[in-house]
């Protein structure tokens, strides 16, 4: 009679550790006109709070959607801003900064002139391309207790190139709150990544070659890096792209000096940052500028390095490493 409620005690307790200890978990779908795919260990499942982040994220900065932060800022119809927008547009400025301009979320009109953004009604005349050019520069702006102050009343934003990256970090934020070391998290391609894998190894990360086809998503291996505690982020111009009726290629990536599409030698451009955030602005920097300019560029930011990838003889790629 004394041994049962002992032997029922540690029946009681193995159950409850059972419950509690954590286990590899996935979460995969669609998001921002994009799939992600997500993988971490933890006792409990966390994708209800994955998806209140990316909806969080959504509502601040997507400009597709009308009642955002971003949305009523653009069309001026309000001048308050939330946490997350002021956190991306402080990060913005400062990659804006060390990448001499290459970088520029104002860009947004001339980006939806070029038909890559939320509005394509304008058509991408010298006229429209001036007048856009005029309200381009985010250093121009300014946050003040909450408050966006433009360039002009015709500043428009469009932090796509650095949104998916923030918001790999926000879920990992989340998900480092609730006690959860090990996870990567992929949003469009940009990725962060913490701790190890279920085989406690640290996490493998495929770089895609830059095969070019516009209508799928062509993966063919070009590198397999292992990575932990950072961002991961890819940007290249030989996907986003259309082709004009006079056959000439345009290219997603808008220079903010010209505001016409850029096509330099660089194919591609992966980036490794202590977040994706960084990863994902810098890899689109780099492929806003020469390529000797980008690796320039990458080296002198500590803790950042980057694989470049430029057009070789025979069909074949030139991998830069840059540390």
């Amino acid at each position: 009679m004394k041994i049962l409620p002992k032997i029922a005690l540690f029946a009681t307790f193995i159950s409850l550790f059972s419950c509690s200890a954590p286990q590899t978990r996935t979460c995969s779908g669609m998001t921002w006109n994009t799939t992600y795919s997500i993988t971490y260990s933890h006792s409990a499942d966390l994708t209800d709070s994955i998806h209140s982040i990316m909806r969080q994220v959504e509502l601040s900065v997507s400009p597709f959607i009308a009642t955002s932060v971003i949305s009523a800022v653009n069309k001026g119809n309000s001048d308050t801003v939330d946490e997350i927008f002021t956190d991306v547009f402080s990060l913005s400025q400062h990659i804006c900064s060390i990448s001499n301009g290459a970088f520029d979320p104002t860009l947004s009109p001339l980006i939806n002139i070029w038909k890559f953004g939320y509005d394509d009604s304008n058509a991408p005349t010298d006229s429209a391309i001036t007048a856009a050019l005029s309200s381009v520069g985010i250093l121009d702006c300014k946050i003040i207790d909450g408050k966006l102050i433009k360039k002009t009343p015709e500043t428009e934003f469009n932090f796509s190139a650095i949104a998916k990256g923030y918001g790999c970090d926000a879920i990992g934020r989340m998900m480092q709150r609730n006690g959860c070391q090990n996870f990567l998290i992929e949003i469009g391609g940009e990725i962060a990544a913490r701790g190890l894998n279920p085989k406690g190894e640290k996490w493998r990360v495929m770089i895609d070659a830059p095969i070019s086809c516009n209508d799928s998503i062509v993966h063919q291996q070009l590198k397999i890096i292992e990575v932990t505690d950072c961002g991961v982020a890819t940007s290249g111009n030989y996907r986003n792209y259309y082709t004009d009726s006079l056959g000439n290629r345009i290219s997603h990536t808008i220079s903010p000096k010209t505001g016409m599409p850029i096509q330099t030698e660089t194919l591609s451009a992966t980036v490794i940052a202590p977040d994706c955030a960084t990863a994902d602005a810098l890899a689109t920097a780099c492929m806003a500028m020469p390529t000797d300019s980008a690796v320039k560029m990458i080296s002198n930011i500590k803790g950042v390095s980057a694989i470049i990838v430029t057009a070789g003889n025979s069909a074949k790629w030139n991998v830069i490493e840059v540390k």
